[in-house]
């Protein structure tokens, strides 16, 4: 389960066995969310957000930041999905702890 992104104490992370759609689980202690990225032309137009199978969701403060990390860094998660699932390759974790 590789941790991609730490940000502002949300970690952002893809499971080992995941699917498509493209998402990305975040989570902070046991509460968790998970993002669908809706891409079309290469343009994120929508994130779906569901709840992942016993946790809580997310803080409406922590969703809020969630959602706005991904509509900044899409392209860069869906670059880490394509190299983890598609490519076979490791990724890093990269922790970002400027507010953006």
């Amino acid at each position: 389960m590789p941790i991609i992104y730490e940000y502002l104490g949300l970690i952002f992370r893809f499971y080992s066995e995941d699917h498509y759609p493209i998402h990305v689980h975040v989570q902070r202690g046991e509460f968790e969310n998970i993002y669908d990225l809706v891409i079309v032309n290469n343009m994120l137009v929508e994130l779906k957000k569901r709840k992942k199978r016993g946790k809580e969701h997310l803080s409406k403060s922590d969703a809020n930041k969630a959602e706005e990390f991904i509509r900044e860094y899409y392209q860069k998660i869906i670059d880490k999905w394509t190299d983890y699932f598609v490519r076979n390759i490791p990724i890093k974790s990269v922790k970002i702890t400027k507010k953006i």
